[in-house]
C-alpha cells in the first residue's frame, strides 16, 4: 500500500497545480495579468519541488512513491511550461525537442530498473538541470505578456531567461551524461552480469 505521508501529499498538490497554470496560460485573451497568475502558480508549484524533498529527508519519510513520482512530477511540469511557452514563441521548438528527448531516455531506464526491482533516484546534475529549467520558465512567463516587452526591465528579464535557457540546455545534456554513465548497468541482462562475476 502507498504510504501517503506529508511529502507524498505535497508531490500530489504539485501535479494537480499543473492543470490550473495550463488554464490561466489559455486564458490569455480575457484574463488581465495572466502570465503572472501564471507565473505565480508555477513558482509555487516549483517550490513545492524543494519543499517535499526537504521534508522527506530531515524527517526521514522518503519513499519508494515519493522517488518515483516526485522526479515525475517535475517532468509533467516543466514539459508542460515549456510546451505552452513554444506557442508564447518565448523558446524554440529544438531546445523543449532536446529536453523531452532527454526525460523520455531517462523515463525508459526508470522502467526498465523499475522491472528489475531497482529504484532509481533523481542524481545532483538531475537536481541543477531541474531547478535551471524551472528558473528559465519563470523568467520567460515573466515575460510571455508582449504588451510589457516595450518597457526596458522586460526586456533585460527577457535576456536573462535566454541566458538560463542555454544553461539548462546544457545541464540537460551534461545530466544525461551523467546518468546514463551511473546507471548503465541496468541495461545489461542478468545473464550478462553473471558471466561477468
Amino acid at each position: 500500500m502507498i504510504k501517503m505521508n506529508l511529502p507524498n501529499r505535497i508531490t500530489l498538490i504539485r501535479v494537480f497545480m499543473i492543470p490550473v497554470f495550463v488554464v490561466l496560460l489559455m486564458l490569455k485573451d480575457c484574463l488581465p495579468y495572466y502570465n503572472f497568475i501564471a507565473l505565480a502558480v508555477f513558482a509555487t508549484a516549483s517550490f513545492t519541488d524543494f519543499l517535499d524533498g526537504h521534508i522527506a529527508r530531515k524527517y526521514n519519510l522518503v519513499t519508494t512513491f515519493g522517488k518515483f513520482m516526485d522526479p515525475l512530477a517535475d517532468k509533467i511540469l516543466v514539459s508542460t511550461a515549456l510546451i505552452l511557452l513554444i506557442e508564447f514563441e518565448k523558446i524554440p521548438a529544438v531546445v523543449v525537442a532536446v529536453i523531452l528527448a532527454r526525460e523520455f531516455i531517462i523515463s525508459g531506464f526508470r522502467l526498465i530498473a523499475c522491472d528489475k526491482g531497482v529504484v532509481l533516484a533523481a542524481g545532483y546534475l538531475g537536481k541543477i538541470k531541474t531547478f535551471a529549467q524551472m528558473l528559465m520558465c519563470c523568467f520567460m512567463l515573466f515575460t510571455a505578456n508582449e504588451e510589457y516587452n516595450k518597457f526596458l526591465f522586460f526586456r533585460i528579464i527577457d535576456i536573462v531567461g535566454k541566458i538560463f535557457m542555454w544553461f539548462a540546455l546544457l545541464m540537460t545534456v551534461v545530466s544525461l551524461v551523467d546518468y546514463l554513465w551511473k546507471n548503465i548497468d541496468v541495461l545489461r541482462d542478468d545473464k550478462e552480469k553473471k558471466s561477468q562475476s
